[in-house]
């Protein structure tokens, strides 16, 4: 059973209770592979990240999410862009309804084993070709092909 339900313009989506500062990292490696987990809370393929905590900044809890959920060190180099859509909500098990507010960083790895977490199914780096065919949401497709595009300009939404 999921313990997130992610709505995307749906109009029969709970209304939104909380909006929280949350990051995903866009994380290439020499290969031109992206480091992707396939999340234990929906089943689906996403980026590393995760919702900054007292005490840090925001570069901080990208360089901490990517290393707590996948095992790979990483370096934040740029911002791919802001997405906050409120047409996309998350309902949690425990009745938060959040709407989307996330900051998506570019990092690069610097060293580190893959290993799966208890908030990954699995964690691999993927080759760009292979990207399309995964399970993956709107929002994050949506970063992924910001990250891929490389822009020197954010994408702010």
């Amino acid at each position: 059973m999921s313990r997130r339900t992610d709505y995307f313009n749906d109009p029969n989506a709970p209304k939104a209770n909380s909006i929280v500062p949350a990051v995903t990292a866009f994380v290439v490696n020499d290969a031109g592979d992206v480091l992707l987990e396939r999340r234990s809370d929906n089943g689906r393929w996403g980026m590393p990240g995760g919702v900054q905590e007292v005490g840090e900044n925001i570069a901080g809890t990208v360089v901490r999410e990517v290393l707590e959920e996948t095992g790979i060190q990483v370096e934040v180099v740029s911002l791919v862009g802001i997405f906050s859509d409120p047409g996309h909500v998350i309902a949690f098990a425990d009745g938060e309804v959040r709407q989307e507010f996330s900051l998506c960083f570019r990092a690069r790895p610097v060293s580190g084993e893959i290993r799966v977490s208890a908030e990954s199914l699995e964690v691999r780096w993927i080759p760009r070709a292979e990207v399309e065919s995964l399970d993956v949401s709107p929002t994050t497709r949506q970063r992924l092909e910001e990250g891929f595009r490389d822009s020197p300009d954010p994408r702010i939404s």
